[in-house]
């Protein structure tokens, strides 16, 4: 059968795309989604009414040590008390800063496949122009001469702006239906490995590190919104909960 199998499911492709028009739209749809993602989200405990802890000017390795285990000796008493034999107790007084998550993955690159179907765009330039579009991702809108050069053309009417201010664009990161996220993208690291006899490269891979924006805008809301609704459905786990051993 040509093509593989008929009833070969679809894969969905991870993707950045800009939130709001501008110029140029900056969308990059993954070419292979990445094999790996790295999910943290760290948080921070602390004893109520403490002083913050600030690390002074030139603090040493040696003394941020000393200083964090202070820190946690501190909380180690704080948790203690005779009071906190209830544990709801301890949960409702303890202090708590909650970090946004940062994702991390490998973006991959190639151009082998549309270089063999004689795709033209990809025997002129390579992969140069998804590369361009992931870096942009990271300029601020203002600084790009083809939205200015537009805006200077049409003019801007009710405060519209096709450059979109200083700032970098807002990107959502897409992975799949349920994780829509508009995110910062802290770091970008392209390692270009192969080149075409114009130097343009045709494979590199590309090293993104998010911070998630947590907050009230929509987007945030819906994937928040789906995480509930998945944890809802773990609920099914709970018949196999004879067989754990929880104290009374």
């Amino acid at each position: 059968m040509a093509g593989g199998f008929s009833n070969k499911p679809k894969i969905l492709r991870g993707a950045f795309v800009e939130y709001g028009l501008s110029i140029p739209p900056l969308i990059v749809p993954f070419q292979f989604n990445p094999v790996q993602l790295t999910r943290n989200r760290s948080l921070i405990f602390s004893v109520p009414n403490a002083p913050a802890q600030t690390a002074p000017a030139g603090e040493t390795e040696e003394a941020r040590r000393t200083r964090t285990a202070v820190s946690r000796s501190t909380l180690r008493q704080f948790h203690q008390r005779e009071e906190f034999s209830d544990l709801l107790e301890l949960q409702r007084q303890q202090q708590v800063q909650v970090g946004e998550e940062s994702i991390t993955f490998d973006i991959r690159l190639d151009a082998t496949d549309k270089l063999n179907d004689g795709d033209a765009i990809t025997e002129q330039f390579g992969i140069m122009p998804q590369l361009c579009t992931l870096e942009l991702m990271v300029y601020p809108k203002s600084e790009s001469m083809l939205g200015a050069a537009l805006g200077s053309l049409l003019g801007s009417s009710g405060g519209f702006s096709f450059t979109r201010g200083e700032n970098p664009p807002m990107i959502l990161f897409i992975w799949g239906r349920k994780r829509v996220l508009p995110v910062n993208i802290n770091s970008m690291n392209i390692t270009e490995t192969e080149f075409s006899t114009d130097l343009n490269p045709i494979r590199a891979s590309v090293a993104v590190n998010l911070t998630v924006i947590e907050g009230p805008n929509p987007v945030f809301k819906y994937s928040k919104a789906m995480k509930e609704v998945m944890s809802v459905l773990n609920v099914t786990n709970l018949i196999n909960i004879t067989d754990v051993v929880i104290p009374g």
